[in-house]
């Protein structure tokens, strides 16, 4: 099966990040690993192969996380998640 420009972009994205987190120390990169992993397979799923725009949006998006992830000042990641209010 061939990919898509956009696939074969997301594909490098990811494995970018898997590079880079290799370069972390042992118990960071696990947890790196983890979070990578979770949210491609999230976004996977929430969003459709034709939404063009949003697809084009994340990779923008995970390219200037990935830079920043890239420098050596950075030890590890966490997600935060937004409190969800009540109405």
């Amino acid at each position: 099966m061939k990919l898509s420009g956009l696939q074969r972009q997301v594909l490098s994205l990811y494995r970018s990040f898997l590079r880079v987190a290799r370069s972390k120390a042992p118990e960071a990169r696990r947890e790196m690993e983890a979070i990578v992993s979770a949210e491609f397979r999230r976004n996977a799923v929430g969003i459709e192969r034709k939404n063009f725009t949003q697809i084009e949006y994340l990779l923008n998006k995970g390219c200037k996380q990935l830079e920043m992830l890239k420098s050596s000042s950075v030890s590890g990641v966490s997600i935060v998640k937004p409190k969800q209010f009540c109405d």
